[in-house]
């Protein structure tokens, strides 16, 4: 006997033989989504004659890298909103050390076009002023490094919602006022100019919240974050939120997250605010009037 060839409705099915069409109608949606997204994409590279434009310098997200595997799923999705904002700019991971890609086989894997660096790091220190030029001076591409995420105001965007979603309030009384303070958590560098860049940053979040916020670190500088926890409470600041100034969860935000006494705010992680940060680093290097012949460090 043959099996009958009965028409298959590829929609979904329902205990009972009610069809759902929805999910059919998803996956077209976002099918065309993405074809749409595309050819935005292609269409930006044809001028209004007609001719096409060159390509633009490859965007290479530098990450540190962590054994913690939340890090690297928080970097993907990070790199999702880049390029949900800039389509038409290649978007490309490379890490310090811990995880693959490492950035020298990424830079490897672009030959001898042209790059930008951005790394994702919150400060200066060494990483930024030795590791990442090294890796991109060592490459065939022609590239540039742009300057580390922090400081900006982008960034006390970001903490400021953390914190929110976290449980602090956004209005309070003077006196819950005069009870609260913050610790700014960050990872910690023996370069003096990563401490300048973190103080800088808790400033600016300070002035945002009308609280004091003082850094603290996780290692290779004073204070810890649980010294800047009693320093607070020495000054009758008792309601304390850490502020996870990392970019991605690890190590170091966890334990410093378990030193708080009332609410830890998650790290930076893929906010909004993160991918227009990483564009604004990538836009400025590629404006700066520097050579392209070596690579060098943006301003910032």
């Amino acid at each position: 006997m043959t099996a009958s060839n009965t028409p298959r409705d590829e929609s979904t099915t329902r205990p009972g033989g009610q069809h759902l069409r929805g999910a059919h109608l998803d996956s077209t949606a976002q099918l065309m989504n993405r074809i749409t997204s595309q050819l935005g994409s292609q269409l930006s590279l044809v001028s209004p004659d007609g001719t096409r434009r060159s390509a633009p310098p490859a965007l290479v997200l530098v990450g540190h890298g962590s054994r913690d595997p939340r890090a690297l799923s928080t970097i993907r999705a990070l790199i999702e909103k880049v390029r949900e904002l800039r389509p038409s700019t290649p978007v490309h991971l490379g890490h310090i050390e811990l995880n693959e890609p490492l950035l020298p086989d990424t830079l490897a894997s672009l030959g001898t076009g042209d790059a930008v660096l951005v790394p994702l790091l919150l400060s200066r220190g060494y990483h930024v002023k030795q590791d990442i030029p090294e890796a991109a001076a060592a490459s065939p591409a022609n590239t540039r490094v742009a300057a580390p995420l922090g400081p900006h105001p982008l960034l006390v965007e970001t903490l400021h919602e953390r914190l929110v979603e976290a449980g602090w309030r956004t209005r309070m009384t003077d006196t819950d006022r005069r009870s609260s303070g913050i610790v700014l958590a960050a990872a910690g560098s023996r370069d003096p100019e990563a401490a300048i860049d973190t103080r800088r940053t808790a400033g600016l979040l300070a002035e945002r919240l009308g609280v004091p916020v003082i850094p603290a670190y996780a290692s290779a500088a004073a204070p810890t974050v649980p010294h800047a926890v009693r320093a607070l409470a020495a000054r009758g600041r008792h309601r304390i939120a850490i502020a996870s100034y990392f970019t991605a969860p690890g190590r170091f935000s966890t334990e410093c997250a378990e030193a708080a006494p009332w609410i830890a705010a998650a790290p930076l992680g893929a906010h909004l605010a993160m991918a227009r940060l990483v564009l604004h680093r990538y836009d400025q290097a590629l404006a700066a009037q520097t050579t392209t012949a070596a690579p060098q460090l943006a301003s910032a």
